[in-house]
């Protein structure tokens, strides 16, 4: 009897190994890595495609498509499971996690690019029978053959409120965002439907790569050199790199001389740079230096001018990461591993301080899409004591004459211009510095004194920067 002779038959038919798709069997593995660990996928992509590329399995294509279906599945999550649910006889907590995944990424497939349908569901199909058996594979068959009926706006019409009816309900469905989210970025907005929606769309938008050059150690025109490198829109120290340019192939940046910073981060840490004050500029603190990209353009920026950056970080393994990217700075610097709620250092000990605060991150669900996913309203009160607590250090820490950049890549209300107005409650001898000057030649700044980005406005990351000066 043949080996073929013994293997099961279904429906009467040659049994078929599943045909093992490396692309999606990578973009699986990544979904679940950020489903079951919590993990980022910017964190989960590169070693998994680097290993692939070893083996032999990838090509350029190859990544570039594993990387699309993983970010396009995230971002769009939220819109894929309201179309999923309608295709579905039960609800979906009842429907298996990795199920889901690769629903989901069937439907990115289906509604998000241009991959033929027929071709989105067989190689969803068999993704499904390779990770999950053939059981599951009939299920999932079934389930995007009902997908596959409308493009992305027959099923939008279908399965999102109308907007006048409950408009926040509508845009979070459309546009992909938890409600929570949309309500807040309206409020930071300022109420009006201006801009809300070219924001939220604007987050579903792979972000371009920018380089910084960091100064001393490498130019914005050597990085220009590069294939597919353009200037950065606002800060000279900005390339990007179009047509998704690899960083890793840049010399300068596998030799710490630039490094990958998003633009609107080079305007903040420019902006405290360039802000001034009374009297003496020798001694800058980063206060929150962790993972080290804008302690990296600081500490260069202040070698400039012969002043000494002091970086810290309160977890040791982020403090290394700080020294890393300050490593070969062309002057003094020191790194700490130090709790910026209750410093090492006395008061009034430095002429610039920026305090880039840990926050929920929604400036940059660009970059980590899954982020929406996993924040809550309530953690917004987890952090309000730290933002509070680490800017109170920061003025403390500021001479009389010097200045303060509280920072946040947050443009949540409650993580801004709430926490600037609280603590300067309790430093009455402070003024808040109009800090649009600082950021020349970039539009759409607001009324001020401090300034919010916008990824659909500048096209940077949504950071935040308020510039407050000791008075006394």
């Amino acid at each position: 009897m043949s080996d073929t002779s013994r293997r099961p038959r279904t429906s009467g038919k040659p049994y078929r190994r599943p045909k093992k798709d490396p692309v999606r069997v990578l973009a699986f593995e990544a979904l679940r890595a950020v489903d079951e660990r919590d993990a980022y996928a910017n964190l989960v992509l590169p070693p998994l495609l680097r290993k692939a590329r070893e083996q032999g399995d990838f090509d350029g294509r190859d990544a570039a498509l594993a990387t699309e279906l993983v970010y396009g599945t995230l971002r769009r999550q939220g819109t894929y499971d309201a179309v999923i649910a309608a295709c579905v006889d039960r609800p979906l907590r009842e429907v298996d996690p990795p199920v889901l995944d690769v629903l989901s990424l069937g439907a990115h497939q289906l509604l998000g690019t241009r991959i033929p349908s027929h071709a989105a569901v067989s190689a969803s199909v068999e993704l499904a029978r390779v990770v999950l058996g053939d059981g599951r594979a009939k299920f999932v068959n079934a389930v995007l053959r009902k997908v596959a009926q409308h493009d992305l706006d027959g099923w939008l019409e279908r399965v999102a409120p109308p907007y006048d009816e409950d408009p926040e309900d509508h845009l979070a469905v459309v546009h992909s965002h938890p409600r929570w989210v949309v309500s807040a970025l309206w409020d930071s907005l300022g109420g009006g439907r201006a801009g809300i929606e070219e924001l939220l769309a604007a987050d579903n938008e792979r972000p371009e790569v920018t380089l910084v050059a960091r100064p001393g150690r490498a130019t914005a025109g050597e990085l220009l050199r590069e294939d597919a490198a353009e200037p950065g829109r606002w800060s000279p120290y900005a390339v990007r790199l179009t047509e998704g340019g690899e960083p890793g192939a840049v010399e300068a940046v596998r030799e710490g001389r630039a490094g990958v910073q998003d633009e609107g981060s080079q305007l903040v840490a420019l902006a405290l740079a360039n802000a001034p004050l009374d009297g003496r500029d020798e001694r800058w603190l980063d206060g929150c230096a962790g993972p080290g990209g804008k302690a990296a353009l600081l500490g260069a920026l202040a070698a400039e001018r012969g002043a000494v950056l002091l970086a810290s970080e309160k977890q040791p393994h982020r403090a290394g990461l700080v020294a890393k990217a300050l490593d070969g700075n062309p002057g003094p610097y020191q790194v700490v591993a130090a709790d910026g709620t209750r410093p090492p250092w006395r008061p009034g000990t430095f002429d610039r301080v920026l305090m880039d605060v840990p926050c929920t991150g929604l400036g940059a669900l660009r970059r980590r899409p899954e982020a929406r996913w996993r924040r809550r309203p309530e953690d917004l009160e987890g952090f309000a004591p730290l933002q509070r607590g680490l800017l109170r250090t920061a003025l403390e820490s500021v001479r009389v004459g010097g200045v303060v950049g509280y920072a946040t890549c947050s443009p949540h209300l409650a993580e801004t211009r709430a926490v600037v107005a609280d603590v300067l409650k309790q430093f009455p001898e402070t003024e808040l510095v109009d800090a649009r000057p600082l950021f020349p030649g970039v539009p759409g700044l607001g009324e001020g004194p401090d300034v919010q980005l916008w990824p659909h406005v500048q096209g940077t990351d949504a950071m935040y920067l308020a510039v407050i000066r000791r008075v006394g």
